[in-house]
């Protein structure tokens, strides 16, 4: 996805998958894209997680995590998607060795079906694995779910969703007091980091020498 001035990525992905990386538990994420995508890539250093949920997610979430499944739940249903998660990138590495993916599994909340399904997925495209830094939204951004949020697509530019709220009477009254929701004041205004820097590095080079 290309980003311009003005964008706000979202990448979809699980919803306990947010609140693992929001607590330190996860700073890995493995995709491939899309079926409607020739490759996922990483269009933008920063971006915000869309949370998505399904019933399967249950399976494919290792024990120690499961306590995380009902908030990820709860933050993405028919009506509504509540966003917390602002992540900045810290490294990305093509997946040469997949085999060596079991490596890394104490970066991620994922089963080793789990994986191994991400890994089978669109066979012939490379996995790529994103390091990411994690760090909690101020105020939760909530949008209501609409067609183009739907479909098997990596990414969802939320700007236009937060120009929709000019046409709620708070959030004019919001935006004269200058308090208006924007991607600048998103970013900072995000709380500190999940994780810190030498951990996340730590990580980087452990998924480098793991897979690159």
């Amino acid at each position: 996805m290309s980003t311009k001035a003005g964008d706000l990525p979202a990448l979809k992905e699980w919803g306990a998958v947010a609140h693992a990386l929001l607590r330190g538990r996860q700073c890995l994420l493995l995709r491939k894209g899309g079926i409607h995508e020739k490759r996922f890539e990483v269009g933008a250093g920063r971006f915000l997680l869309f949370p998505t949920v399904a019933h399967s997610h249950a399976e494919q979430v290792r024990p120690e995590h499961q306590d995380l499944l009902p908030a990820g739940a709860a933050d993405s249903t028919e009506e509504r998607v509540v966003l917390r998660c602002a992540l900045d990138v810290v490294d990305v590495v093509p997946v040469e060795r997949p085999e060596a993916l079991a490596d890394v599994g104490d970066l991620h909340i994922w089963t080793r079906g789990s994986v191994d399904a991400r890994l089978d997925f669109r066979p012939r495209h490379r996995l790529t694995a994103l390091v990411v830094r994690a760090r909690p939204l101020a105020e939760p951004v909530v949008v209501e779910r609409g067609p183009r949020h739907r479909g098997c697509s990596s990414w969802v530019d939320l700007a236009e969703d937060l120009e929709h709220r000019a046409d709620d009477l708070e959030h004019r009254a919001r935006a004269d007091a200058g308090d208006v929701i924007t991607p600048e004041r998103l970013w900072s205004h995000a709380g500190p980091p999940a994780l810190d820097d030498a951990t996340l590095q730590r990580a980087a080079g452990a998924v480098r020498r793991a897979l690159a």
